[in-house]
């Protein structure tokens, strides 16, 4: 008999929690005007949430994971997990510029920055990381700015960002 391994009880335990924010999702009130309801979005993204989770319950169970390299010590544990650590530290990055940079500056740093650590650091690389981050974070905040009416947080060294 297999023993469960983490990955099961990881999306056992998702499957809980989606399953909490799905009844959460009734306590929403409807509005008093407009047609949609309010919970009507967080319920596609849970529905996306569980379809995900069950395809990864059904992957941790018919093809379970080989056990993991061990390499021991607080330097094996950073070099395994070494890329989520950059995600989370140039998230608090982005996290702790916004309110100086605003949106659109601290966005198009944090995109640049994050394929940078993640991805080449050659010329051409910086370049088309650059040009993506450049045109990506430009063209959404465009869009939530204009058509959308967002307000979205502005720098302190610019009203125009």
């Amino acid at each position: 008999m297999r023993r469960i391994n983490r990955d099961t009880i990881v999306a056992v335990v998702l499957l809980f929690v989606w399953a909490g924010f799905w009844t959460a999702s009734h306590d929403i009130k409807p509005p008093t005007f407009g047609q949609m309801a309010p919970s009507l979005w967080p319920r596609i993204i849970l529905i996306a949430l569980i379809l995900m989770t069950l395809v990864y319950l059904g992957q941790s169970i018919l093809d379970p994971p080989e056990p993991g390299d061990k390499r021991g010590g607080l330097a094996g544990w950073l070099g395994h997990y070494r890329n989520p650590l950059w995600c989370y530290a140039m998230f608090l990055a982005f996290l702790l510029a916004l309110p100086y940079l605003g949106m659109l500056i601290a966005g198009i740093l944090f995109v640049f920055g994050l394929m940078t650590v993640l991805g080449g650091r050659d010329r051409r690389a910086l370049v088309r990381h650059a040009l993506i981050a450049v045109g990506t974070v430009g063209v959404m905040w465009l869009i939530f700015t204009f058509p959308l009416g967002v307000i979205l947080p502005r720098s302190i060294f610019s009203s125009y960002f």
